[in-house]
């Protein structure tokens, strides 16, 4: 079945300069995506009108749909209209419906239109307008050769608005468009080239309908599976028995589905059999706290957490054995090893997570390099530490650690025998 290609085209000095930040396209990505059009490229563009007709005529050879938002304000900078007039050699008039309801609009929130205002109801003659229930600036559909243009304000709830009013009911009555199903499998613990490596005979025996692509973020890799077809309740049946057989080849990485998170599958684990956690962080500065506390409810496991960033505190609050930190160091398998126990302890808690590394971009040295982490993991059948040599970023260190620490907490978990 032929695909249902799909331009996104962000029009908008700000957008370049990082004044905005483009939620546009992202939302818009979801909800084509949700009626089976592909998203093949996103092109964001400034205020230029050379740059826009060039976007224009690339879209128009390389997919069936071009989204573009932004560009429609009545100000001298908002030039959308004005070429895409001249990319479709048309002329630019008062557009009677758009102006009814536009000064319909104005009325209801008691003002008048002015002049600038009133310009925005000027349309080109080749386009179809599409209403604006959220503000004064329509949209515009244009259509040429079996390929459609969709202008509409870069203001994202008035884009949305559009989209989910008209422009996509629109697009299902324009295209025949197939089902596009996804799956994720969720994995941590293991490097992407490691992963790929692993399921490789499985990955080339995939159908062609369906692909694979690899997610990868900090610590943590998504597998997502995307099914093209015009049958849902056959794509998602061939989809779960591809994951049924990928399952027990890396199935000690894989902790969950979809939208699960670490955090969530964990407090789900945790709250089922009455379970408790609490932490001691010290190089990650409570981000695995933060993470963990992302999850509503979750206080019914969650006991709390100490933050000893100075030795001192490591020794008052988690009973860290002085010599041990004089001897080994705050940054050494012994110190976070005695930091988890201590907090578990603390706290009365059946598990205790602990970090101690240097984060960095200072701090370290030849013996104790930037990046170094250790991490602690502490419960009712005893303790087991991971090293860690990572970066020179210091957030990317810090998250790269709580992915590992939570991961190596679900390993506990997973291994333990609830019967």
């Amino acid at each position: 079945m032929k695909e249902v290609l799909a331009e996104i085209i962000t029009i908008g000095d700000e957008i370049l300069y990082g004044q905005t930040l483009d939620t546009n396209a992202h939302w818009m990505s979801e909800e084509l995506t949700g009626i089976g059009i592909k998203v093949f490229r996103k092109t964001t563009i400034g205020d230029q009108e050379a740059a826009m007709i060039q976007a224009f005529r690339r879209a128009e050879k390389d997919v069936d749909i071009i989204l573009i938002t932004g560009g429609l304000g009545p100000t001298s900078d908002d030039r959308t209209k004005e070429c895409l007039a001249r990319f479709f050699d048309s002329a630019i008039e008062m557009n009677a419906q758009a102006f009814a309801e536009l000064e319909a609009f104005m009325a209801s929130r008691g003002k008048t239109l002015n002049t600038l205002t009133r310009k925005q109801a000027e349309l080109p003659l080749r386009c179809e307008m599409i209403s604006n229930l959220r503000g004064t600036a329509p949209g515009m559909l244009f259509k040429r050769n079996g390929k459609v243009f969709i202008s509409m304000p870069g203001v994202p709830h008035e884009m949305r608005g559009m989209m989910t009013h008209s422009v996509l009911p629109e697009l299902k009555k324009l295209f025949d468009l197939p089902i596009i199903y996804h799956k994720i499998i969720r994995t941590a613990g293991i490097g992407e080239s490691w992963l790929a490596e692993k399921i490789e005979d499985w990955e080339n025996a995939l159908p062609s309908n369906i692909q694979l692509a690899y997610l990868p973020t900090f610590g943590d890799i998504k597998m997502r599976l995307t099914a093209v077809g015009k049958d849902l309740d056959l794509l998602i049946n061939e989809t779960d028995l591809l994951v049924e057989a990928v399952i027990p080849i890396i199935e000690k990485y894989i902790y969950g589905y979809d939208d699960d998170t670490l955090e969530s599958v964990i407090g789900r684990m945790l709250k089922k059999h009455g379970q408790t956690l609490a932490l001691a962080e010290s190089c990650t500065g409570g981000y695995i706290s933060h993470v963990i506390t992302k999850v509503p409810g979750s206080s019914d496991y969650f006991e709390g957490s100490v933050v000893p960033y100075k030795n001192d505190m490591k020794i008052e609050h988690l009973g860290v054995q002085r010599e041990t930190i004089i001897q080994y160091g705050a940054v050494s398998e012994e110190t976070v090893r005695e930091m988890a126990e201590g907090v578990r302890i603390k706290f009365g808690s059946d598990y205790g997570l602990a970090s101690s590394g240097i984060a960095g971009p200072g701090g370290g040295t030849e013996e104790k390099p930037v990046g170094l982490i250790w991490l602690a993991c502490t419960g009712p059948d005893g303790t087991n530490v991971r090293k860690m040599q990572l970066t020179n970023d210091r957030m990317v260190n810090i998250r790269f650690s709580t992915v590992a620490a939570l991961h190596m907490l679900h390993q506990r978990l997973c291994e333990k025998d609830w019967d």
